[in-house]
């Protein structure tokens, strides 16, 4: 299927691993284009019990016998290896398989304004400010995003426009399947390196991912990324940069933090100061996030008093310096950080935040992660009080048996900081109620289900 029209002859499409965040999505789009859907999962979840509400059957467990007899295409994830019995029985049925990332490229020949939000860290935030902005703007855009957003009650919204709105990943570098009409990228730096040999095969990455913006498309992109000029040497779309510094078309100046570490500030386009902006969320880092948005919404000529409004409106995605509630007067709060720039970026917004001591449960993810950034991991996270390092997530990996979490606690303790490795939740939980005092700080961080503790704490309040 190579071609913008090649989803139109299909009828009935079968999505396996239908309860994944960004699958359940995809399927719940083509769905009310009027196209027949089914999918399966392992399990049972919120997600795929919404989309057994819309009408989508749901099979649990992947078996031969959940392709049924009329499906002509079947999407499946990364994660879904070749000897699934679906992916089976669909080669010896001789039914179309295609990965996710290929079926959203060709979502987007559906809409007229496709923007894809990429960048290292930032753009399940960065897409869901931009959504808030889309929405208070009244475009009615369809949008994807990467984890549950609250102005569009989970992390799906079908629209009636042109607009389309989705996260870019550069993970296997999906993100080249896609066909943006406008791009942000917020960072470039070293991650999924089971994938990527190193920063230089990254940066070519984005750089070809930038590429596949048209001439009359847009790209708004972070200023400080390094030796930005010979990165967009052969990119031939409009470009605006933004940042911190008087060379970015897009600045932040008179920046202030109130008391929950939001900031406020004058934004200037081309030297010319344009708005006051006053944001609810958190962090320098969403001072960038919020001047990619201001760039693309700048760019089809949105107003910009309406743009305030959906930033001023928009309290932070899922997942992202999340406040949890309170145990005792302790304040817990879950944050999907799990790279040493995002963690350092959390406990940025956490000094800042109002709190007597800070606790940090961190959980690794991937071994392969772990493994590249040990030394960082460790290093950062030495900046906090007092932090537990829990087992890895291993998320898509096989333990290797030769990295564990011990590595980074050994690391820490070398430094001279104290910390610990627990295993069970409950066990953390446990010391967190016996040592954590009214007007304390714990952070659940890490993008596996540490999360889970968070809960685990408020529910034995």
């Amino acid at each position: 299927m190579s071609n913008q029209n090649s989803l139109l002859d299909k009828k009935k499409l079968h999505f396996i691993g239908i309860g994944g965040i960004s699958m359940s999505g995809l399927a719940e789009i083509i769905f009310n284009k009027g196209y027949k859907v089914t999918g399966s999962d392992m399990k049972h979840s919120l997600t795929t019990d919404h989309l057994e509400e819309i009408g989508i059957p749901v099979y649990y467990g992947h078996n031969a016998t959940n392709i049924e007899e009329d499906v002509d295409l079947i999407i499946y994830t990364a994660a879904i290896h070749e000897d699934n019995p679906e992916i089976q029985e669909a080669k010896a049925r001789g039914i179309e398989l295609m990965t996710r990332s290929v079926f959203l490229g060709l979502l987007m020949h559906h809409f007229e304004y496709p923007i894809c939000v990429s960048g290292t860290h930032g753009k399940t935030t960065t897409t869901s400010m931009l959504s808030h902005a889309l929405l208070a703007a009244n475009l009615d855009p369809t949008i994807s995003v990467g984890g549950i957003l609250k102005a569009i009650n989970g992390n799906i919204r079908i629209g009636h426009s042109k607009y389309f709105l989705t996260e870019a990943c550069e993970y296997c570098d999906s993100f080249l399947d896609f066909f943006p009409r406008v791009g942000i990228i917020l960072n470039i730096e070293e991650d999924h390196l089971d994938y990527f040999k190193d920063i230089h095969q990254i940066r070519t990455s984005f750089q070809k991912f930038s590429m596949k913006i048209p001439q009359n498309g847009f790209l708004a992109v972070n200023g400080e990324i390094e030796d930005l000029d010979t990165f967009l040497a052969p990119i031939t779309c409009k470009v605006e940069t933004f940042g911190l510094e008087d060379t970015n078309n897009w600045v932040a100046k008179n920046i202030a933090y109130n008391e929950k570490a939001c900031a406020n500030f004058d934004v200037y386009y081309n030297g010319e100061f344009i708005k006051h902006i006053y944001l609810n969320v958190p962090g320098k880092h969403n001072i960038l996030n919020s001047l990619s948005v201001c760039a693309v919404c700048h760019h089809p000529g949105l107003d910009l008093d309406v743009l305030n409004t959906g930033l001023t409106d928009f309290s932070g995605a899922n997942q992202r310096f999340e406040i949890k509630g309170t145990m005792d007067g302790v304040t817990i709060v879950d944050d999907y950080a799990h790279h040493p720039t995002e963690i350092a970026a959390t406990l940025e917004v956490a000094n800042n935040y109002p709190h007597n001591n800070l606790y940090v449960v961190f959980q690794p993810h991937t071994y392969t992660r772990t493994r590249a950034f040990l030394n960082d991991f460790a290093k950062v996270l030495s900046k906090a009080q007092n932090v537990i390092v829990t087992d890895i997530y291993a998320a898509r990996e096989k333990n290797p048996g030769d990295i564990s979490s011990n590595d980074i606690v050994n690391l820490m303790k070398k430094s001279g900081k104290k910390t610990l490795y627990m295993s069970e939740f409950n066990d953390i939980a446990s010391y967190l109620k016996e040592n954590t005092s009214s007007g304390d700080l714990v952070i659940t961080m890490g993008a596996g289900n540490v999360n889970q503790i968070a809960s685990i704490l408020l529910d034995s309040k």
